[in-house]
């Protein structure tokens, strides 16, 4: 069942903590595929000095200022997609970064778009995970709560707390504290591969 959009509009870091063990699915024509979230980070707003929105409101980060349940999706770096989904209500732009999934559907398709990177690594980084599942650019803004436009969530492993894990956020050297050091990582261990 794909998550509604009142599983998005709560507080950034409940939202991080419970997207794991959600299913993130691309459809490629008819084809699914998919994979159970297992790591991701909470930007949380103007005030928080790693998020995008810190300065305010850009074209870039516009859809942060939408309402929570669709998908911000950016450049990085001059050759990596980064794929969010924006949370709370409209006007207060926080997102979670999906960083890492373990792949359970369209195996043969991620094959192709990883060759020849071992399957241990095809998803275990964001820009891994865009790659893996042709997410790009075109999907940013698009509904993540409906199947229309290729892109959304299911539901699927409901992960109990003794096996969530947290940690400062990756990759933010630049943000001054308390920011830098926020335990807003969120990460479980591998999954069985079954829907729960």
């Amino acid at each position: 069942m794909v998550l509604k959009r009142d599983f998005y509009l709560r507080s950034v870091q409940e939202v991080a903590r419970d997207l794991l063990g959600k299913q993130l699915v691309r459809l490629s024509g008819k084809q699914k595929i998919s994979g159970y979230i297992i790591e991701t980070e909470a930007y949380d707003g103007e005030k928080d000095e790693a998020c995008h929105a810190h300065s305010g409101k850009t074209e870039r980060n516009k859809v942060m200022y939408g309402p929570g349940g669709h998908a911000y999706i950016y450049f990085t770096y001059g050759m990596h997609w980064m794929l969010n989904c924006v949370v709370e209500e409209s006007g207060y732009p926080a997102a979670v970064l999906i960083r890492s999934i373990q792949p359970v559907n369209g195996l043969d398709f991620i094959r192709e778009r990883r060759k020849p990177i071992p399957q241990d690594h095809w998803t275990d980084g964001p820009a891994k995970l865009t790659k893996a599942l042709d997410i790009t650019g075109e999907l940013n803004g698009v509904d993540l709560c409906s199947k229309n436009g290729g892109l959304y969530i299911e539901d699927g492993w409901t992960i109990p707390e003794g096996q969530v894990y947290t940690s400062p956020r990756i990759g933010i050297q630049y943000a001054p504290e308390p920011w830098k050091s926020k335990e807003w990582r969120f990460y479980t261990e591998y999954l069985n591969g079954e829907e729960g």
